[in-house]
């Protein structure tokens, strides 16, 4: 595990030295796992039910913090809602972890909705739960929960979300698009990662966008690499801190990783998530793909 700078990252066992605090009504500390149990059940995640870090609390991307019926994140009326019933508030420190395919992989898109609401202080633990579960770190079966508080959102602060309208004009100027998905989903040889649904009818990748596939950003144990790797990854495709970046997956979850990655272990100043991704753009007539490898 490399240690980074950034007070948004913390070991597992900083989480474990404040157990009691997570476990306590008072609503100082909350700690969320989040995942969506559609995808994670083919790998070797555990459940919630079955295992989860003591004071934990479950929220399903899919019915906590999407809305189905606009294919969106929650309004804010239904993030501070969400929030106040689990016993959240806005002073709340929020510490974050999840499983599945790739460590934190919905931790994070929920972790970027935080900030989306203008959440002070919400971080994210290394490795997350396989890196939990690995290195025997406790865990219960025992289900939180906690009595209802206020929650006041602010925001949304949108410089942190692209809309399809902003990859048109990243196109258009030349702003780095980054590509998070597998090789195989940017060079359109396949739509989805296997086993999931293809939710757009192309395959293959916006133009000009670089391929840097969120397994290129963790080291063996699920945690990230350390700042000097991380930057060489993008230096490598072109990308340095100085230029605006938007970053895009499948749906706009997996692009979160990398957005936190940007954003906020190396400090890039101008990161946007587009959420939507290729769901939106493989899916829209006439929008211009390429397919086939980077050049």
């Amino acid at each position: 595990m490399t240690e980074h700078d950034s007070p948004t990252l913390v070991s597992a066992d900083w989480v474990e030295e404040h157990l009691e605090d997570f476990q306590s009504d008072d609503p100082e500390y909350r700690l969320l796992e989040v995942n969506n149990p559609t995808v994670t059940a083919d790998s070797e995640y555990t459940p919630y039910e079955e295992g989860h870090i003591p004071g934990a609390i479950f929220f399903d991307w899919d019915d906590d913090l999407s809305d189905e019926t606009t294919r969106d994140i929650l309004d804010k009326d239904a993030f501070e809602e969400l929030n106040a019933e689990a016993g959240i508030t806005e002073e709340s420190t929020i510490v974050l972890y999840g499983g599945g395919r790739v460590p934190n992989w919905f931790a994070l898109f929920a972790y970027w909705q935080y900030r989306y609401f203008g959440h002070d202080d919400v971080r994210i633990i290394d490795g997350g739960k396989p890196y939990w579960v690995e290195n025997d770190y406790p865990l219960t079966a025992d289900e939180q929960a906690f009595a209802a508080q206020e929650y006041e959102a602010s925001g949304p602060y949108e410089s942190i979300r692209a809309y399809k309208s902003d990859v048109e004009q990243a196109i258009d100027s030349g702003i780095p698009l980054v590509d998070v998905r597998s090789p195989e989903e940017f060079t359109g040889e396949v739509i989805a990662p296997e086993g999931l649904q293809e939710t757009a009818q192309r395959g293959g990748h916006i133009p000009g966008a670089k391929s840097v596939p969120t397994t290129s950003v963790l080291d063996d144990d699920g945690t990230f690499k350390g700042p000097d790797e991380l930057r060489e990854l993008y230096e490598d495709v072109g990308i340095t801190e100085d230029q605006s970046v938007i970053t895009y997956c499948r749906v706009g979850e997996r692009s979160s990783i990398e957005w936190y990655v940007l954003a906020e272990l190396l400090g890039f100043d101008d990161v946007q998530n587009y959420d939507g991704s290729w769901t939106e753009w493989g899916n829209t007539i006439r929008a211009p793909i390429e397919t086939g490898d980077a050049e």
